[in-house]
């Protein structure tokens, strides 16, 4: 009997239709058993490999049972399920799970034909490639949750750290709007590489062109371009963030057009990879008493620079200030596997 949602020509046989239906499942990479009621196969096509039994290419395979190709665990899910199976039009399906990476969806059905009776039709589809998708979706989905948590343990320590330093609701809006910013900055350095942390290069360019778009030149950057951890990257840009306000703030970079060098160096201390970043700000000694280096001492930018950024990366800073230039040396481990661009 043709299923109801079936066109055939008048006079064409199952066995016909059976012909030209079996070879377009197989294309699709389903596997295909017909049972007769009393559960005897009737057919196999295009079996999963994993159950290929002995003798199945020669055509010397005796007539198989559920139990002598899945196995008896899978065999007894099996029985289990097409004993349901008395009615046309009555379906189930089991997943089975072989070895740690391939998944089988079976799907079984009641099929009345028009000659014979009841039959129970059952396709075999493979859900390896799916299920890995959805392994590796799950696995992902609780990547950035972890790391939404901790950007939001980021962003909650700048909010009071920022309060606490700020005078003013107008002060604290303005460093606490641009600190994020800088956040925002380098999180999507962090995004275009997959999660994998920002290249030093482009964390240093980000961070200051904002404030330099017309002197560009006014920041050198030198050393190994090191692509960072993502928790790197993001107090990096936020300690950069801090050197680039306070320059253009406090500082004589503009006035003096003496240029700031940046570097990146990788070193072996005490037999552990270390990585040591440099801010070397020079100051003309014509700058103005109101502008005094020191006054910056006071306010939230050193305690991100001396605490925060060293503490959240597991390493040392000093942030010194002279008559004659601002410098910031920020050493800290190397994670494993960090690589440069070449």
């Amino acid at each position: 009997m043709v299923h109801p949602l079936t066109w055939q020509r008048a006079g064409q046989s199952d066995d016909k239709l059976r012909e030209f239906l079996l070879p377009a499942l197989v294309d699709l990479g389903a596997s295909v058993i017909i049972q007769d009621a009393r559960h005897d196969y009737l057919l196999v096509a295009n079996l999963p490999e994993v159950w290929l039994p002995d003798g199945w290419e020669s055509g010397t395979l005796a007539s198989p049972t559920d139990s002598s190709l899945f196995g008896a665990e899978v065999a007894a899910r099996l029985t289990s399920l097409k004993a349901e199976m008395l009615e046309a039009g009555q379906k189930g399906q089991l997943e089975v799970m072989v070895g740690a990476e391939q998944f089988f969806e079976f799907r079984v059905q009641a099929v009345e034909f028009a000659h014979g009776g009841l039959h129970l039709v059952t396709t075999i589809v493979d859900r390896s490639e799916e299920r890995h998708r959805e392994r590796l979706l799950r696995a992902l989905l609780r990547e950035v949750s972890h790391r939404s948590k901790n950007l939001l343990a980021i962003i909650q320590s700048i909010a009071l750290q920022t309060a606490r330093y700020s005078g003013s609701l107008d002060l604290f809006l303005h460093k606490f709007r641009g600190r994020l910013y800088s956040l925002s900055q380098s999180q999507d350095l962090i995004t275009d590489s997959s999660w994998r942390g920002a290249y030093f290069f482009d964390l240093v360019q980000q961070q200051t062109e904002k404030y330099l778009p017309e002197n560009r030149d006014l920041v050198s950057v030198r050393g190994v371009n090191l692509l960072l951890s993502p928790n790197a990257s993001l107090h990096l840009g936020l300690a950069l963030h801090e050197l680039i306000v306070n320059a253009v703030s406090h500082g004589s970079l503009l006035h003096s057009s003496l240029p700031i060098e940046v570097s990146c160096t990788r070193k072996r201390i005490d037999g552990h990879d270390m990585v040591r970043m440099v801010w070397n700000e020079p100051l003309s000694l014509a700058a103005d008493e109101k502008n005094d280096p020191q006054d910056m001492k006071a306010h939230f930018g050193s305690t991100v620079l001396e605490r925060v950024v060293p503490a959240s990366v597991n390493g040392k800073a000093e942030y010194i200030i002279a008559k004659d230039r601002i410098s910031y040396h920020l050493t800290f481990p190397l994670e494993p596997g960090v690589t440069d661009e070449g």
